[in-house]
């Protein structure tokens, strides 16, 4: 059982799992962890998935799905929708911040936060990282020390468009090739973020300094769509997802100051639902 902070609601509540039969199968049997590592981890199998939700067919899985998940959607919006993966990557704009200084999230999902320590080490959801294991960059990773990794789990029955929280420029951006684990608590021995695939962009931001935005692939996401921007606005779309929960991972070495019933929650271990655009904390500029 998966339970987070519902801001709105101001009360815990106990998400709705995809497939949680199927993943307690992949992953706590001797048969599920070998079909893992001979094909539903691998990136060819999401693509397949991918081919079918792309499809015509796939669209009698829609109603369905909006049932299950409770999600609310407009009628006219349905005829427009000629695939699964049409309706899944239906866009919505953000939340507009008016505080310039606030700091916002780059997606719906459900939000973490992590100290990241001197020694460059991470520590989330009980499973450890180096910060240059996560982005493949000795030299990267050192402008993060003492930092601070925001993590935004992005479950499938939220909107998989993803923007800038800050203006700025793209420093440089690359693709790391892996394997496409689920990343919900149930894979955490196999060090997802570390292993899946993923992609890495070194921002330059107005108001945040250098910030890196990764985001990870995860079990049957059949892509990730990044825009990359040479330049950008605060809340400009950065990207999307294709179908299938995934994560965004932000890595800050400006100080920031989380807001009270994020800050509290997180010190109890559990995740917050946020909304793109929402704010989330406030920049507190280093001397």
């Amino acid at each position: 059982m998966i339970l987070y902070y519902d801001r709105a609601k101001k009360q815990m509540v106990e998400e709705i799992e995809y497939e949680k039969k199927t993943l307690e199968f992949l992953y706590h049997t001797v048969l599920g962890r070998l079909c893992l590592k001979l094909f539903v981890a691998r990136p060819w199998f999401s693509h397949i998935q991918g081919i079918w939700k792309k499809s015509r067919f796939s669209i009698k899985g829609i109603q369905p799905f909006i049932e299950k998940y409770h999600l609310s959607i407009n009628q006219k919006e349905m005829v427009n929708f000629q695939s699964f993966n049409d309706f899944f990557t239906r866009a919505h704009p953000p939340i507009l911040e008016e505080q310039e200084d606030a700091l916002i999230a780059p997606a719906d999902s459900k939000m973490s936060f992590y100290t990241i320590t001197e020694d460059l080490m991470l520590t989330i959801k009980n499973t450890s990282y180096t910060i240059a294991d996560l982005i493949e960059d000795d030299m990267a990773a050192k402008k993060f020390r003492n930092g601070t990794c925001i993590v935004y789990r992005l479950s499938v029955a939220d909107n998989h468009h993803y923007y800038y929280i800050d203006e700025g420029k793209l420093v440089f951006h690359k693709k790391i090739a892996g394997a496409l684990h689920t990343i919900r608590p149930i894979s955490e021995r196999y060090h997802v973020f570390t292993r899946n695939t993923r992609e890495v962009s070194l921002l330059e931001t107005k108001h945040l300094g250098d910030m890196i935005q990764i985001e990870i692939g995860a079990l049957l996401v059949g892509k990730i769509q990044n825009l990359n921007k040479t330049t950008f606005k605060k809340n400009d779309e950065k990207g999307f997802f294709e179908f299938g929960g995934s994560t965004i991972v932000l890595l800050l070495n400006q100080k920031v100051q989380f807001d009270a019933d994020i800050e509290r929650m997180n010190e109890k271990g559990y995740e917050t639902k946020v909304f793109a655009g929402e704010k989330v904390g406030m920049i507190c500029y280093n001397d």
